[in-house]
């Protein structure tokens, strides 16, 4: 279904009817609605990284993997809504002997409605049209509308095609799933009132106004944007005695996958000063070749930040070349070196994604500088830290914790697991939020409470009941409790 066959105000109304069906619907009804996606999402693989192929240049071995982890992160979904704890049920009983008496109270969390979705342009699959927040949204009984990318228009529409015939054949009501395309559809689409959240994945400048869109409705409604993220690393004077080659290779490999246009590529490095460091990097950089970037758009824009950053006096060039054409022979890395000092001069301009196949090592000269350095850096999706076994790290991990939403140990942030414990979001511009759109609790985001004081059961949820139907996990009077 799409705006082509209904008007944007057709397919809302439509959201809504189905919102309340699938709102109604039992946790296991919804979980087969979404393992019917996965199925067909699966089944028809090769023909969709065949089209995502054609429109991002990603090659089939990266795509092949990004749709059998959008099945998988369908199936997690169907999971956590069967298992229960994300109602989370909450059951006091009343008790007319305290002082001031209590009523009976069970608080539940319900969806919030019809929910929008703008699809990722570097994850055709697991950011877009049948992805995270889709499946995340459509869990917890919401519908959703997919505002499509341009970047892979002809992938969005087919998926779109499978997803709903998919649901259709499930039984899932008609209206719960809806494609439209073009940014004016996409507007309109924030600003209709009978959207109740949005997710998003893209662009500061782009999620910005989205974001400023839906809080300045006359009914203002959470955005959920991921934006923009710079994803630091740390590496210790110990770490890098004692396996400086290890982490460069690491390090070039990182930076560089999928012409790194992943949001967790890690563009800032600080390091000690006065090493080779930065010497092994390029070493470890110099062959990994230029790759096709999504679009030409974001191909166009990545010279223009290359030179940005080489234009700051005080930034060296250590590999690659900023004056390069990459809609024309794909994008080349680039690794660019500089103080903590420098940046502390610059950091509007130092502080800046490019996105592309580049990083920025920093030279930090005591732990002093590094903590005014990393006081700087704006929210992130990850901070990762590589230091060695005995090292007091404890400040520095709380420093870390404070900037970004994960976290990561001696590895690297390109790869996001898709499991009950993720955490994919951080203090702004990384998401706008504080929820993850990644992992189990990301059902969160489309979800709200509500408390029912002294009701007959007859009208609670089953949830609810004293007799536990569901056999779900509960809290009960302060305690507890398990099925």
């Amino acid at each position: 279904m799409t705006t082509a066959t209904l008007s944007l105000s057709e397919l809302t109304a439509a959201a809504t009817q189905a919102a309340t069906i699938s709102a109604a619907a039992p946790d296991a009804e919804r979980a087969a609605w979404l393992t019917a996606v996965a199925d067909a999402l699966d089944a028809n693989a090769a023909e969709l990284v065949d089209i995502a192929d054609s429109e991002t240049s990603l090659g089939a071995p990266r795509l092949t993997g990004e749709v059998a982890r959008t099945s998988g992160q369908l199936r997690l979904f169907a999971r956590v809504i069967t298992e229960g704890s994300y109602l989370e049920a909450i059951i006091d009983h009343a008790d007319p002997a305290s002082t001031p008496p209590k009523p009976d109270l069970r608080r539940i969390l319900r969806p919030i409605g019809p929910v929008a979705v703008f699809s990722a342009s570097n994850f055709p699959f697991a950011f877009s049209v049948a992805g995270g927040d889709t499946a995340s949204a459509l869990a917890v009984g919401c519908s959703v509308i997919v505002k499509a990318h341009s970047g892979h228009l002809r992938l969005s529409e087919r998926t779109a095609e499978i997803v709903a015939d998919a649901l259709g054949a499930a039984g899932a009501p008609e209206g719960l799933f809806a494609l439209v395309s073009g940014r004016e559809v996409g507007t309109a689409l924030v600003q209709d009132p009978a959207i109740k959240a949005v997710g998003f994945t893209g662009s500061i400048p782009g999620g910005r106004a989205l974001f400023d869109l839906a809080t300045s409705r006359p009914d203002p409604i959470p955005f959920y944007g991921e934006l923009g993220s710079l994803n630091p690393v740390v590496i210790t004077a110990a770490a890098l005695a004692e396996r400086s080659g290890q982490l460069a290779a690491g390090l070039a490999g990182s930076f560089t996958l999928g012409a790194g246009q992943f949001c967790t590529k890690p563009g800032l490095v600080f390091i000690p000063a006065g090493t080779s460091f930065a010497a092994e990097v390029a070493e470890a950089s110099k062959d990994k070749p230029a790759v096709g970037m999504l679009t030409s758009r974001i191909a166009e824009a990545y010279p223009d930040g290359l030179r940005s950053f080489a234009s700051v006096p005080g930034v060296d060039v250590v590999s690659g070349s900023v004056d390069q054409d990459a809609a024309a022979n794909g994008a080349a890395p680039v690794v660019f070196s500089t103080s903590a000092a420098k940046v502390l001069e610059n950091p509007e301009q130092l502080l800046e994604e490019c996105f592309g196949p580049t990083t920025m090592l920093i030279e930090y000269t005591d732990q002093a500088e590094l903590s005014a350095v990393l006081a700087k850096v704006p929210g992130s999706l990850t901070a990762t830290l590589h230091a060695q076994s005995g090292e007091d790290i404890t400040a520095l991990v709380e420093q870390l914790s404070g900037l970004a939403g994960r976290v990561l140990f001696d590895g690297w942030p390109t790869g996001v697991a898709v499991n009950w414990a993720q955490q994919h979001g951080g203090p702004y511009p990384a998401t706008t939020s504080l929820f993850t759109s990644v992992g189990a609790t990301a059902v969160r985001r489309f979800q709200r409470p509500v408390a029912y004081q002294d009701a007959p059961e007859t009208v609670l949820h089953p949830a609810l009941h004293e007799a536990n139907p569901l056999r779900i996990p509960r809290r009960v009077d302060g305690e507890l409790v398990l099925p």
